[in-house]
């Protein structure tokens, strides 16, 4: 299965959007986690159907009420299955 790697740019921390994310994530059935990286993205690893990715990713932009997201970046990636969707703190 892929894993699509995310990065997240924008006001993405410290508004909402690591637990929005998640419960989008576990919505949709996909496995995978995100966390906070230290320059104030946000990274995301997510496993899933393509098309049910692309959804999820509609949602990645969007974000919290609170977030402003300015760029999401994307790649595939040959990681280790997840066994579900959790946050990294």
């Amino acid at each position: 299965m892929k894993t699509y790697h995310f990065i997240i740019k924008g006001k993405v921390q410290g508004v909402g959007y690591r637990i929005t994310t998640q419960l989008n994530a576990q919505r949709f059935g996909i496995k995978g986690s995100v966390s906070n990286l230290l320059n104030g993205d946000v990274e995301i690893f997510a496993q899933g159907d393509e098309i049910i990715i692309k959804n999820f990713k509609k949602y990645l932009k969007i974000g919290s009420i609170m977030s402003k997201v300015e760029i999401v970046e994307e790649s595939i990636l040959d990681k280790d299955n997840f066994e579900n969707f959790k946050i990294i703190y």
